[in-house]
């Protein structure tokens, strides 16, 4: 059953390349199958591709719904939550 999860971003850039790199590589650390988009909007991406995350164009201030679906997922959406509220700058646990 998919996990759902809703975070503003309040990074400076938005959801574009560093940020995104970092959004990225936490989610491909896990097995769930992830997508993410603008809350509301109707396409939600591969949140395991940067190329995918950067087209969304998701600026400062923008919600964004996390979805997850897989063994994992509430680990998953849990953890993609704190980064995205931790701008990005979270250190490797």
């Amino acid at each position: 059953m998919p996990v759902e999860g809703n975070v503003t971003v309040h990074h400076v850039k938005g959801l574009h390349a560093r940020p995104a790199t970092v959004f990225v590589n936490t989610a491909s650390e896990y097995e769930s199958e992830i997508r993410v988009g603008k809350t509301g909007a109707d396409e939600l991406v591969d949140a395991k591709s940067s190329l995918a995350i950067m087209s969304l164009g998701v600026e400062e201030g923008d919600e964004i719904t996390i979805t997850a679906n897989g063994a994992d997922s509430e680990q998953a959406i849990k953890r993609l939550i704190t980064v995205v509220e931790a701008d990005f700058e979270l250190h490797q646990e």
